[in-house]
């Protein structure tokens, strides 16, 4: 999702906004990428245990977890990497509304809503659904075929 170091600038960048732990830190980038980008532990934290290493952060525990803050030199690291950081974050934020409006319009949350009680028109369904299987064919199809108009 991130080009190389541009995860560890934007971790810094929520640690500026305020002290997280691994999992706020998570539900962030989450939030920010309106559900699409969820990173697992296994990136998020060896990125915190870099951070820190690097003297860019520093932890304090709290309770059983650790919440970690952004230090001087750390500021000082985003400040110089400004741009760079906010046009990550333009793009996560641009990339996840276009995918929460495909979902949207594609239907792709039907199910997980049926599931959950939800009610949706079943033509409408039915016509989502054979439009995402005709485009399929047709991304899937032979080169010629997807060219024709």
């Amino acid at each position: 999702m991130f080009g190389d170091g541009d995860l560890k600038l934007v971790v810094l960048y929520l640690m500026a906004e305020a002290p997280r732990h691994g999992y706020d830190i998570i539900k962030a980038l989450e939030e920010r990428s309106s559900g699409f980008y969820s990173p697992s532990p296994g990136v998020i934290y060896p990125t915190l245990t870099f951070l820190e290493e690097a003297g860019f952060a520093v932890s304090a525990p709290e309770g059983a977890k650790k919440v970690f803050s952004i230090t001087d030199a750390g500021s000082s690291h985003l400040a110089e990497n400004r741009d760079m950081v906010e046009r990550a974050l333009e793009q996560l934020e641009r990339f996840g509304r276009k995918m929460a409006k495909a979902r949207e319009w594609f239907g792709w949350d039907d199910d997980a809503q049926e599931r959950r009680g939800g009610r949706k028109d079943d033509e409408l369904r039915s016509v989502r659904r054979r439009l995402r299987a005709a485009l399929a064919e047709i991304l899937d199809g032979p080169e010629e075929r997807a060219r024709r108009p």
